[in-house]
């Protein structure tokens, strides 16, 4: 019998559900108690959906070769992942002739790009992004912007370097939303501005998808990149999705089956299309992840916005709240964003109070610099000579009542009277506790 034919009309989906998580696990602390894990690293990854891990429990029992075989196995196969392709383009809007390639995440997916620019395309894109965003492209026919005070110095910081530009193939490389504050970008606005210069523009979705609807044609973007595993669907797939002319007479990015049409002696034929950029056998299982997730986003988007409005508030209100604690952001306090807030304690390392959170009330968050040293750099400047580093706090669909109180609290604490325990510096893992008696040697899960 043959394979069902891919759907072409969109999967419908229960309304106003926050969708649900895989549970969090039960994680033990310092002092001997056990606590639901809390976790405030969804800006880094995020566990899987329920449903994705259906639908990837679903798959897998027919998992086999993609495009490679006649076998009923390697046919249903071949469906789920060219149908995942048109749900992804339906999550972003895709319009007809776009490509969707699946990549591996957003790093790859800029770097596939940038290998695909046409020669001597100026690229242009600001300091405060993601280094995913950042380093992928040429360095000397890229132009680095400042860090913008506001979105209208941000305008005209972009108006300014187009007018100086001097190649005819320009590409402006602009975020959804930060990923250090969450803090959203006027991408429209900017993308208006590039368009009446002749550039194309390259969102990076990574920290966008998973809070807010993506639109290709609405926002005046010409590519879109993201990953799954921030927007719920951690197994290893990502996408970019966008014009097809450049990526299709650019060389293949993976050389490989296939990427072939035809192989002679001397001679190779590339195929077209998405096919082109995806040498070899296609992680088949990430890209059903990708669309069981985009299609669960797009059916409850309402109530995703909705709980993670209240979430937004309720962390940022109750972190400004806390004397000792400073919040940090690129257009002011007042911007609208996702619920993520980076801070600092007075006179407390950020590895220290990430450490304390995690040994003292079993909460995962992330300190450092997030993969954009420039950002971080520039909004520190302002403080204490040793202050180089922050705390993020990001939260999403894992994320309770209970665990933005737990949080609250912790940092409040902290921010009195430090860490309960002593704690050490180890070459390898930062600080930890002196005496901690939890045995970090779980069992493997194979």
């Amino acid at each position: 019998p043959e394979a069902p034919a891919a759907p072409t009309a969109p999967v419908t989906l229960p309304a106003l559900e926050v969708p649900a998580v895989v549970p969090a696990p039960l994680v033990p602390t310092c002092d001997g108690r056990t606590v639901e894990y809390a976790n405030f690293d969804h800006g880094a990854s995020t566990p899987a959906l329920a449903r994705v891990k259906a639908a990837v429990d679903k798959a897998t029992q027919t998992y086999s070769s993609v495009h490679r075989g006649q076998g009923w196995t390697s046919q249903v196969s071949s469906h789920y992942y060219e149908a995942a392709r048109e749900e992804v383009a339906r999550f972003v809007g895709a319009r007809d002739g776009d490509e969707v390639i699946f990549t591996r995440n957003t790093t790859d997916s800029f770097n596939l790009l940038a290998r695909a620019l046409p020669r001597r395309t100026q690229v242009i894109v600001f300091a405060t992004e993601h280094h995913a965003t950042l380093l992928p492209w040429e360095a000397r026919r890229t132009t680095r912007l400042p860090v913008p005070l506001t979105h209208r110095d941000a305008e005209v910081l972009l108006t300014d370097a187009l007018q100086r530009a001097t190649s005819s193939s320009l590409l402006v490389v602009l975020s959804g939303a930060s990923n250090v504050t969450g803090e959203y970008w006027p991408i429209e606005r900017l993308a208006g501005i590039a368009r009446k210069r002749g550039a194309r523009v390259a969102l990076d979705a990574a920290q966008l998808a998973g809070h807010r609807r993506i639109d290709l044609d609405a926002l005046g973007v010409d590519y879109v990149a993201f990953s799954g595993h921030k927007i719920y669907a951690p197994y290893g797939a990502g996408v970019l999705v966008g014009r097809s002319d450049w990526l299709d007479v650019a060389a293949p990015y993976l050389a490989g089956g296939g990427a072939t049409a035809k192989v002679a002696p001397l001679t190779t034929t590339w195929q077209t299309g998405p096919a082109r950029h995806e040498g070899g056998s296609p992680n088949v299982l990430g890209a059903v992840a990708l669309a069981a997730a985009c299609a669960t986003i797009r059916g409850n988007r309402g109530a995703v916005e909705a709980h993670e409005a209240r979430l937004t508030r309720r962390l940022t209100e109750g972190l400004r709240a806390i004397e000792g604690v400073e919040t940090y952001s690129i257009f002011g306090d007042d911007t609208d964003r996702a619920p993520v807030v980076t801070f600092t304690i007075d006179g407390l390392d950020s590895s220290l109070v990430s450490a304390a959170l995690s040994a003292e009330h079993g909460i995962g968050v992330r300190d450092g610099k997030f993969c954009a040293h420039l950002l971080v750099d520039a909004l520190l400047s302002d403080e204490d000579a040793e202050v180089t580093t922050a705390v993020r706090v990001s939260a999403g669909l894992a994320t309770t009542d209970e665990h933005v109180d737990r949080l609250l609290g912790a940092v409040a604490t902290l921010a009195t009277d430090g860490p309960r325990t002593a704690y050490e510096k180890v070459e390898g893992r930062g600080w930890v506790p002196v005496d901690d008696q939890r045995d970090v040697r779980v069992d493997l899960p194979w």
